[in-house]
């Protein structure tokens, strides 16, 4: 059986980087007003924005990590947030920093890996971002994590036998040694069929005409096959000839 190719659009991203959320809902919208939307494929990668923070979740909530992180005030912190909040919102999302529970996605992140062997890499994207934005789910407990795959589909067998071993682990580091290699500086990061780049949360006009542009190039090494039939007499497998 022959599929027919799509584009691919990848993204890396961390599913603890308020922007990568809201680049997801602008990049979703521009694709919503891409007449060739049926041809693109999503894929994502991991990348890890910061690797040092320890498995068990930390005490400190979302405002008080990034002024230790940032070496800020505590008040500095919340006024960025609060501004990253207004954006979240002009996305349409809802952003509760201070239930946000500070935890090593690490783990996440192979969660992720095996939901894209799935074809639920999308899926469990979407609803990582919400439970750590929105909900307040601490995604280093692994209760959760499976909590979180089986809402979209993944097996509870599956997702024990990832967590309780290191499976994924390579493929995590393979995505975050690639994001380097491809000048990677920050997260969200789009590649469109390993040609154009969009980096950042930025408006959604600018994925859909970096999308036209990119599809453009892609169809004409991967032309539409047209024919013009001319019509017989055939046979057709429901025994019906005519």
């Amino acid at each position: 059986m022959t599929t027919t190719p799509k584009m691919k659009v990848e993204i890396w991203s961390d599913i603890m980087c308020p922007f990568c959320y809201i680049g997801k809902r602008h990049y979703e919208e521009a694709l919503s007003q891409f007449p060739d939307a049926a041809n693109i494929e999503i894929e994502w990668h991991s990348f890890q924005l910061d690797p040092t923070i320890p498995k068990k979740a930390q005490k400190a909530n979302a405002y008080q990590y990034l002024a230790d992180r940032k070496g800020m005030s505590l008040q500095q912190s919340k006024a960025m947030h609060e501004n990253v909040v207004a954006m979240a919102k002009a996305a349409g999302l809802t952003y509760n920093f201070d239930k946000a529970v500070v935890a090593n996605s690490f783990d996440a992140h192979r969660v992720i890996q095996l939901a894209k062997t799935k074809g639920l890499g999308d899926e469990i994207e979407e609803r990582l971002f919400k439970a750590y934005f929105t909900e307040g789910k601490d995604f280093s407990n692994h209760e959760t994590l499976v909590k979180l795959g089986q809402d979209v589909g993944l097996n509870e067998a599956d997702m024990l036998a990832v967590l309780n071993s290191d499976r994924f682990t390579k493929e995590v580091r393979q995505d975050i040694a690639e994001a380097g290699s491809i000048g990677v500086q920050g997260v969200p990061f789009f590649v469109f069929d390993r040609k154009f780049a969009v980096s950042g949360a930025q408006p959604s006009q600018a994925f859909l005409e970096t999308l036209q542009k990119s599809f453009a190039g892609w169809r004409k090494t991967n032309p539409v096959f047209e024919h013009v039939v001319s019509d017989g007499p055939v046979c057709t497998p429901d025994g019906v000839c005519k």
